[in-house]
């Protein structure tokens, strides 16, 4: 062996017979991994035998299936958040393409969850994704159960036994923020949200006098916001509570 490896120094090919060696190393040190969770906003516990797929594919072409650059499947899921890594080559990542995540939750073969907005990644990132999926209906579509980008009219205020009129409006987009109308002024607030918890920040508000009942109905609503710890949506009623569970607002939609 000895005399073998003196003869690849002596004519030169001990190099090649080095980078032979080397190759693999760089081969896994080449591989990207894009790691993030996936979760969802119902109440809903998963089977032990829900299988998630998450997958990073190349959705530039509008007309034309997705090409997938990686996925991975975990089986069983467990429950949300549900961690993930999808490896990839970079190597096939191109300049002024478009890149998104995309997930689905099936148990016994049947869709149960699943991504049904864009969300478009950039593959270099090492930010951690956060993939909301949502509950389909019976036949196979994305429900519409969302409380984001509805308006709500405020129904029940913990505290408030009467509730005047004109009755207080919420609206809440995918982001947290939060506008609407007290019984008496304008105002704005900022929500985090994760999956069923949410907590409000203090409310900002326009500065208008009103009659004594409809001051302490609005001073009610935002003293609600500042103890709100999660959300449920049962039908088309939202109800926010506390962390003891004991109900705050119930909101109904407007219109």
């Amino acid at each position: 062996m000895l005399e073998k490896l003196a003869e690849l120094v002596i004519f030169g090919l001990m190099p090649l017979v080095v980078g032979m060696m080397m190759t693999p190393d760089h081969a896994v040190a080449s591989e990207k991994i894009m790691k993030g969770e996936i979760t969802y906003r119902e109440r809903i516990a998963l089977p032990s035998n829900a299988q998630v797929t998450v997958q990073l594919a190349d959705v530039s072409l509008a007309d034309a299936p997705a090409a997938i650059i990686g996925e991975q499947q975990i089986s069983p899921a467990g429950q949300v958040p549900i961690k993930f890594e999808i490896k990839f080559d970079p190597s096939v990542i191109q300049p002024n393409m478009t890149y998104a995540l995309q997930a689905r939750i099936s148990v016994d073969n049947q869709l149960w969850f699943i991504t049904d907005t864009r969300h478009q990644v950039d593959p270099f990132a090492d930010t951690p994704q956060i993939i909301m999926v949502r509950k389909v209906s019976g036949d196979g579509s994305a429900t519409s159960e969302t409380i984001f980008g509805k308006d709500w009219k405020v129904d029940f205020i913990d505290g408030i036994d009467v509730l005047p009129e004109p009755r207080a409006t919420f609206r809440i987009d995918e982001s947290g923020r939060i506008g609407g109308k007290g019984p008496c002024n304008g105002y704005f607030a900022n929500a985090k949200i994760d999956g069923s918890e949410m907590t409000i920040g203090q409310a900002g508000a326009t500065m208008m006098a009103c009659a004594p009942e409809l001051m302490k109905a609005e001073q009610g609503l935002f003293q609600a916001f500042t103890r709100v710890a999660s959300y449920k949506l049962a039908g088309s009623t939202l109800t926010m509570v506390d962390k003891d569970g004991h109900d705050l607002l119930r909101l109904v939609p407007a219109g």
